[in-house]
């Protein structure tokens, strides 16, 4: 009888469980992986024959057997290093050198190094996720990713396994492992805080209700004016993530690589900042074997883009779907697969190629028609997605020395703290589960966006004033509903329409 152990996969940012079976029959030996193994997994067949034989066991090699490993299911391509570990416990099993029932409800991650120590793997989160939602009892994995794990310790036994010895002793009851529990570190990095900017206070007030209801927003300016502080100063007001969001975006970062030992989770909102010369599969992901790209690493988080119009037109118009939908999907010829990408954009421009057009002080040097090329390269759909467009003044000498107010700060995070409970209470019993105003359907804005007979007077009359499209109309009345959520106001009242027409009349007077 084959031996048949669990391990897993990556597919996107989600795993799927994969049988290895591993079989021992009569004839000339030979060691064969099957099931659309790559290079490797190929390789694999040294990494284990190797570790066996320098822990002590007996490696492939000391059978006159034909072994075959069969990685199941067979109708997609498996990669990477770590089914190493399940396939030298399947092996240990099918040649009789041990004998266990425990690896029956168990599934086996990690990369084995020649002398038969576990070396991490990325995507760590999303598998022990898997295994709990499928009621594996337990899950062996490198040590190195026991911390990463342990976020989800409360659903399925967790094992860190430092070598192949180790695990053996322990699946034959002779020495149980036994991993130390530690507190787990919550590493809080710093941010620019708003507080630290001098003036610009409608600016500051723009960027309040950016944070509260999650709004896209585009900033011109000249340069020097305070378009990136003010883009640096946003993750200082957000909220900070709960466990939900903190497992959704250490998915993210565990499959692509980007946590570590000393931060084994995401534990602040993520703030991504690509230069204008990054390739359109960096920034919106996909490649060959399909990674999360920018707008993903920014998911739950901020995603700047300096110099906005300097992008490739390409890549700006690629922000289409994600900006509309949360996700954005990569088609490849078998599946496709979809990465979340809800992430808060924010944008910075200047008014021209020179970046002086209007200003008092310095000459702009570009001509008309330069100015209308630069600015063409937002394009109307793109802009019909930003919520808010606001133009940076410049900020006068006698103010840039005052003192920072603290206090402006904090009342600042306050308020986008108790408007975003107001927003929890209010989606609490949607499904899918949303989190804040920027992220509701039609059905939620004809719900929560009622508005009174004056208040639908003025929106008629934007409407034919400014050209709005419905989508147009439908971002209003977000933002609206995000000004009087920081009122605490249960009804949408005429003055918190006026604002947020004021952000969007910025958008038809400026392009």
């Amino acid at each position: 009888m084959p031996a048949k152990i669990y391990s897993a996969a990556i597919i996107g940012i989600e795993a799927l469980p994969i049988e290895v079976e591993v079989d021992l029959s009569s004839g000339l030996h030979a060691f064969k992986i099957i099931g659309l193994a790559d290079k490797a997994i190929e390789e694999s067949k040294e990494r284990v024959s190797l570790s066996l034989k320098n822990s002590g066991l007996k490696p492939p090699s000391s059978f006159n057997k034909k072994i075959t490993v069969n990685l199941a299911p067979a109708d997609f391509k498996k990669e990477g290093s770590l089914y190493d570990l399940a396939i030298a416990i399947g092996f240990l099993v099918a040649s009789n050198q041990i004998s266990t029932s425990q690896t029956n409800k168990s599934l086996f991650v990690g990369e084995l190094s020649l002398d038969g120590n576990l070396k991490n793997v990325f995507g760590i989160l999303p598998i022990v996720e898997m295994a709990a939602n499928l009621n594996f009892e337990s899950i062996y994995l490198p040590f190195e990713n026991l911390k990463e794990a342990n976020f989800l310790k409360d659903k399925i036994k967790i094992y860190g396994v430092k070598n192949l010895k180790e695990l053996i002793d322990h699946l034959e009851n002779r020495k149980i492992i036994e991993n130390e529990e530690k507190e787990e570190i919550i590493i809080q990095e710093e941010t620019f805080d708003i507080s630290q900017i001098a003036s610009l206070e409608e600016a500051k007030r723009a960027m309040e209700i950016v944070a509260t209801g999650g709004h896209n927003i585009l900033l011109k300016g000249t340069p020097g004016t305070g378009k990136t502080l003010l883009a640096k100063s946003l993750p200082s007001i957000l909220p900070p993530l709960t466990k939900e969001e903190t497992i959704e975006i250490s998915k993210i970062y565990s499959v692509c690589g980007l946590l570590s030992k000393d931060k084994p989770l995401v534990t602040t909102r993520p703030f991504r900042n690509p230069h204008h010369s990054s390739s359109l599969v960096s920034i919106v992901g996909g490649g060959t074997n399909p990674k999360p790209g920018e707008i993903s690493l920014a998911h739950r988080g901020v995603l700047f883009l300096d110099e906005f119009p300097e992008f490739p037109r390409s890549i700006i118009e690629s922000l289409r779907q994600p900006m509309e939908d949360g996700y954005i999907s990569i088609s490849r010829a078998r599946r496709s697969i979809i990465f979340p990408s809800k992430f808060i954009l924010v944008a910075a421009s200047n008014p021209c190629p020179c970046g002086f057009f209007g200003d008092d002080t310095h000459q702009c040097t570009c001509s008309m028609t330069e100015i209308i090329k630069y600015n063409k390269k937002i394009s109307g759909p793109i802009l019909d997605r930003i919520d808010l467009v606001i133009t940076i003044p410049k900020t006068k000498f006698q103010k840039l020395i005052l003192p920072k107010d603290e206090k402006s700060a904090q009342e600042i995070k306050d308020r986008v703290k108790n408007a975003r409970k107001i927003q929890e209470e209010r989606f609490k019993k949607d499904i899918p589960r949303i989190f804040t105003n920027s992220e509701m359907s039609i059905e939620e804005i004809n719900r929560f966006c009622k508005l009174d007979n004056k208040s639908m007077e003025i929106l008629e009359k934007a409407e034919e004033k400014f050209s709005l499209s419905p989508r147009g109309i439908h971002k209003i009345l977000k933002v609206s509903r995000t000004i009087a959520d920081l009122e605490e106001s249960f009804e949408i009242k005429p003055n918190h329409l006026l604002e947020a027409l004021q952000y969007r009349e910025t958008i038809t007077n400026n392009f």
